[in-house]
């Protein structure tokens, strides 16, 4: 492999990571479920992030800038979309707000649900 392809795939790789440490953090700080499944090639794929929030499922993907879904990420994306959840590609602080604020409308929903019992 050239040196150069193995410097941009570390690149990738500390890129993707500082992504996933932002989304971390945000989801720490908010009242949630959330998991990051280990994939071991047992069972079926999943997205790096999966979790619960007020009743909803969501499921995210993390990548660097730049780059997008493989093919079995899209059609895992695909079929968590399908069934009801939310999924969330994130690669900027674009991404990641546009998570926050399904995250807003989903507590904003469930707190109007919970004032009306």
């Amino acid at each position: 492999m050239p040196k150069v392809q193995r410097l941009a795939e570390k690149l990738e790789i500390k890129l993707e990571a500082d992504v996933k440490k932002k989304v971390s953090a945000y989801l720490d700080s908010i009242r949630c479920y959330w998991r990051m499944p280990v994939p071991f090639g047992y069972g079926k794929s999943g997205l790096d992030y999966e979790g619960c929030l007020c009743g909803w499922f969501f499921a995210i993907e993390t990548k660097a800038p730049g780059f997008w879904l493989t093919p079995r990420q899209r059609h895992t994306a695909r079929e968590i979309y399908l069934s009801g959840g939310a999924v969330f590609v994130i690669s900027s602080e674009a991404g990641l707000d546009a998570f926050k604020r399904w995250v807003n409308k989903c507590q904003r929903v469930s707190a109007e649900h919970a004032a009306s019992q």
